[in-house]
């Protein structure tokens, strides 16, 4: 009986880890991508370098919805010509198209995805709750610049596109998606 009971509190510790450790997997994987960029996650900053590159880069905007989110959502420019290092605010639109209000949230990436370490938003809608009553027209700014040390990157030498993309999802499908 004694050897049953200490097997059961390190089986039961471990389990107990496990479950823990898979409730903080998203977060710190979250943690990680912002702080590399992996996967094209771009990096956040609250100002501009003070240093502009003569170089320049050529950034394409792409807007997604999902189906079952009744919008129409467009970059207001599809792409731009920027120096590395320049603090640029483009925008995109979204227009409700249903009969509803309705709420979306925004996810993005960079393409390539090594270069999303270097894209840095200063100000973005995504991942907030975005709504929109029938038939309105929103605009959404963001602010980024391209970090200068993308010069020094050797995987990079030679890369002058770079495309950040938006995907709205239904805000409601979302979250039911989360309990399902």
């Amino acid at each position: 009986m004694k050897s049953h009971r200490s097997s059961a509190v390190p089986l039961i510790a471990v389990a107990v880890g496990m479950l823990m450790l898979s409730y903080a997997a998203v977060p710190f994987y979250n943690l990680f991508c912002k702080a590399t960029g992996f996967g094209g996650t771009t990096r956040e900053s609250t100002e501009a370098p003070t240093t502009i590159s003569d170089k320049t880069i050529h950034v394409r905007f792409n807007a997604d919805t999902d189906p079952r989110l009744p919008w129409k959502f467009v970059p207001i420019e599809r792409e731009i010509t920027m120096r590395i290092g320049e603090n640029r605010l483009v925008a995109f639109k979204a227009t409700n198209e249903s009969h509803e209000e309705t709420r979306g949230t925004a996810t993005y990436n960079v393409t390539p995805h090594l270069a999303g370490q270097y894209f840095n938003k200063i100000q973005c809608f995504c991942f907030q709750e975005q709504r929109l009553h029938p038939g309105e027209t929103v605009t959404m700014p963001v602010s980024f610049f391209i970090d200068p040390a993308i010069l020094d990157d050797p995987n990079l030498q030679g890369l002058s596109n770079i495309t950040l993309s938006y995907t709205f999802f239904s805000y409601d499908s979302e979250n039911q998606n989360k309990f399902n």
